[in-house]
């Protein structure tokens, strides 16, 4: 189980929680990962895409150096869809607290529940320890969901995506040192995350997340 490993040799990255966003390039079997904020609403699908307007969502932009890429295809599934959606910004709360150097980022709570609001923290609380945060691109893609259980309040969505770390890198915070590493398999990861939503309430959480690291699925 691996977490984001910043495209770095990440030392102070953990390999946390069990369970999903890994990033930058250097994870271990499957685990946990990390996860690269979105900077600009046109390096992926809009923040609130399929979102209610009315609903009032937090902040998730990141710096400019940074740059979260979202190479989805909407599903025709209006559920499905707005499930997707909210796993991306799920990811961007992530980074968004990560690059803000803020555990207790409102973002990634108002994105998630349960083990997912627990695996962002654990996240966000290495990186700000380490003194660590990221810089470069990070890309997600070939997303595919499906629908799960409903009960009478709440309805499921499962979503898998892979990511590219590639291109991110680790950014000590103190000195703005940038450390580089090159591409290989530990850059590819799968993610599957749990996304549910109470009936009549247009936003979806992540309840649930898991990533295989060196996914040799999502390379190539």
């Amino acid at each position: 189980m691996a977490r984001r490993a910043l495209n770095t040799t990440a030392t102070a990255f953990v390999a946390a929680a069990a369970l999903f966003l890994t990033a930058c390039g250097g994870s271990d079997d499957a685990s946990s990962g990390d996860i690269k904020g979105a900077g600009d609403a046109s390096s992926s699908p809009s923040a609130s895409a399929s979102a209610s307007t009315d609903v009032d969502r937090p902040d998730v932009s990141v710096p400019k150096d940074l740059d979260l890429v979202f190479d989805f295809e909407k599903p025709s599934d209006q559920d499905s869809a707005a499930a997707l959606d909210d796993a991306a910004n799920y990811i961007r709360a992530l980074t968004h607290g990560i690059t803000k150097q803020d555990p207790e980022d409102p973002a990634f709570q108002f994105y998630s529940s349960g083990q997912a609001s627990q695996y962002a923290h654990s996240q966000i609380k290495e990186y700000v320890d380490g003194g660590w945060t990221l810089t470069g691109e990070d890309r997600y893609y070939q997303a595919e969901t499906s629908p799960g259980d409903e009960s009478e309040k709440v309805k499921t969505v499962s979503v898998t995506f892979c990511e590219d770390q590639s291109k991110v890198y680790g950014k000590e915070v103190k000195t703005e040192k940038v450390h580089r590493t090159k591409e290989s398999l530990a850059s590819y990861q799968k993610f599957t995350l749990l996304m549910t939503s109470v009936k009549g309430n247009p936003v979806w959480r992540a309840q649930q997340v898991t990533v295989e690291g060196k996914a040799e699925a999502c390379r190539g």
